[in-house]
């Protein structure tokens, strides 16, 4: 049997082999801090392999960089031995549910669920934090300190002395911001579908910021756009210069070609622009102009009206159609000359032969389309009987919005990693009941505390707010549509980010005094369950955290059947003959027992054995 790794991918030797890959001959040899070899990649080597001309030292190029990128970019693939601990306790139907709420560092969080979902997000919406000055910012482990700081920033004169006051507004506080949200987009990235998209909501203070950053993870080519958010209705008219009433929500894709953008719902408005005051058996229309700008002498010709008035292209302009393409859409009754035959002709353009359906989006949201701030407050007062238990959640509205722009499938997975009051969960059960779909959400937030208020109120973190909104949320909105939401899912399982549940010795056995070898003859930590362990394996092994589970129990054994057969395990102790053919009998795709389960050795002579004999396809782990 193979032993599970039981944490993270290591990023960096990840890539390395898929350079390997490429550029074999780009890979070299390098001692690593232990005194040991690794591989590694030969930079010269490989940036003269991607060049048509010699390459010789450093050049000059185009590039956005800040102190400790560098720290940055490792964080991003720095593996780490972390895990998810269920809590059925606070979870809403955890058996069935396929909704997940993690409690945790969002960066940690990320890189647990980053090989079981990899390429299986379909859409992710985040609201970090500003960078105001008063928001939280994650303090990662490359964080310098003031003095670092402008030490490696340059920011001293000759004599020594600081080159700016303000270093809130000036560099350090962008360069700790930016050393946060790097690492989590980057991550992020590899979460999302081929067809997927991210939206990220901003205002002035970092919005250019993440815009280079995001054109470096994503791809300036799969650049969608710049969506402004009217999110207050009127002015505040105590502002020193202008009344700020917009955010920002930028908008990008994991490759722009594959990615098809969700329409709006035709309005009563824009139908009725549309009429048929000739009859046409065709349908209601619209006309156009069919003049155009860029002069084209071919294009230049004097048109009869049906009234006998000579039409000629307005100055400095020509018809969009050449002679033969007019008189064409002329016999087919596709120019207009108005009611009495003698105006400027016009283009008719049905409504039943528009290209796409549905209308195109804007990249203004109007709050009378998708709400403002206010209206987000005022949901979570409503939700919550009156009490202002969160500060600046969003408006409901503005994530149905985003949803549409998604154009989820049926089963699309959302993700929120500053879920914060958990409107876009919120949000996913409420287009889920309108549509009929059955879209799934990932929450995860921080356990930050709360202010005393807030405390008092009942609340002791923002993680408390978030699951209490949900289970609220999903029974209002079953609660107000009690015949067609009866399928609805409005559960979640929460999990909570905690230390792996391997002790020490499983990951360096070499390390491990032989006195201490008996005292550890179990790896597994004392406080941990079966299904603490479970939820690891799963994650290891790739089965989502929203899977079915089942147990059963054999002599006197608990067994886990995930996935239907996708994964079986068992992590008791003393298991037999009999526990062992009853997993092979289920013939799974991964059967997994802890290092010290079996109960002779007997029973671990005929393991193998058992399993050629009715499961020969199924491959065996252990921990």
């Amino acid at each position: 049997m193979d032993k599970l790794k039981m944490q993270t991918v290591d990023g960096v030797q990840d890539n390395i082999s898929r350079i390997a890959g490429l550029f074999p001959e780009c890979i070299t040899e390098v001692n690593n801090q232990m005194g040991g070899v690794k591989r590694a990649v030969d930079f010269d080597k490989l940036r003269q392999l991607l060049s048509s001309e010699i390459v010789e030292g450093n050049e000059e190029r185009y590039q956005f960089t800040w102190p400790d990128k560098r720290k940055a970019i490792l964080a991003a693939n720095a593996p780490i031995s972390a895990t998810l601990r269920p809590c059925p306790e606070e979870s809403v139907n955890f058996d069935t549910t396929q909704n997940l709420y993690i409690e945790g560092d969002n960066l940690d969080v990320l890189k647990c669920l980053k090989e079981t979902y990899l390429h299986k997000v379909k859409m992710i919406y985040i609201d970090p934090p500003y960078n105001t000055g008063n928001d939280f910012v994650y303090e990662d482990d490359f964080a310098e300190s003031a003095s670092e700081y402008l030490a490696n920033s340059g920011q001293f004169d000759e004599q020594g002395n600081r080159l700016v006051t303000n270093t809130e507004s000036n560099g350090r506080f962008h360069t700790d911001w930016l050393n946060m949200i790097y690492p989590r987009l980057k991550v992020a990235r590899d979460l999302l579908s081929e067809d997927g998209v991210i939206f990220i909501s901003i205002d002035d203070h970092e919005v250019e910021n993440l815009r280079k950053v995001c054109d470096e993870v994503f791809g300036e080519c799969n650049f969608i756009a710049t969506l402004v958010w009217e999110r207050a209705f009127s002015p505040k008219n105590d502002a020193k210069y202008i009344s700020n009433s917009h955010d920002y929500i930028l908008m990008y894709t994991k490759d722009a070609e594959k990615f098809v953008i969700g329409r709006l719902e035709r309005t009563a408005e824009a139908n009725a622009r549309y009429s048929n005051p000739d009859n046409d058996p065709r349908g209601v229309w619209m006309s156009s102009d069919i003049s155009v700008k860029t002069y084209n002498a071919s294009c230049d010709y004097p048109i009869i009206t049906p009234s006998g008035k000579v039409v000629e292209p307005p100055a400095g302009r020509c018809w969009r159609l050449s002679k033969n393409a007019f008189f064409e859409r002329l016999q087919d009754n596709r120019i207009w000359f108005g009611p009495k035959g003698d105006n400027t002709p016009r283009m008719k353009r049905f409504l039943s032969e528009l290209k796409f359906e549905g209308m195109a989006p804007t990249s203004i949201l109007f709050y009378k389309d998708v709400g403002h701030s206010q209206e987000g407050a005022q949901e979570v007062v409503s939700l919550f009987g009156d009490k202002g238990v969160f500060d600046g959640p969003k408006p409901v509205r503005l994530l149905e919005r985003l949803i549409t722009l998604a154009n989820l499938k049926e089963d699309s997975i959302v993700l929120d990693f500053f879920s914060g009051s958990a409107t876009t969960a919120h949000a996913v059960m409420k287009k889920n009941a309108e549509k009929a779909k059955h879209s799934r959400f990932i929450m995860v937030q921080l356990p930050e505390e709360v202010s005393d208020k807030k405390k008092d109120q009942g609340y002791k973190n923002i993680c408390e707010i978030g699951k209490e909104r949900i289970r609220r949320a999903g029974a209002k909105i079953k609660a107000d549509s009690p015949l067609t939401t009866q399928h609805l899912d409005t559960g979640f399982r929460v999990l909570k980010l905690d230390s792996s549940n391997m002790k020490e010795v499983f990951y360096s056995p070499k390390e491990t005094a032989q006195q201490d070898l008996f005292a550890l003859v179990d790896n597994v930590k004392d406080d941990r369950t079966s299904e603490d362990l479970l939820f690891q394996v799963m994650l290891e092994l790739g089965a989502t955290l929203d899977s079915k589970i089942e147990e059963s129990e054999v002599d006197g054994k608990t067994i886990f059947n995930v996935a239907d057969g996708y994964l079986v395990a068992c992590f008791d102790q003393e298991v037999s003959d009999e526990v062992v053919t009853a997993i092979a009998k289920m013939q799974p795709t991964y059967a997994v027992l802890r290092d010290t389960s079996l109960v002779d050795d007997a029973t671990a002579t005929n393991f193998e054995q058992i399993f050629k004999t009715y499961a020969p396809n199924t491959t065996t782990k252990i921990l």
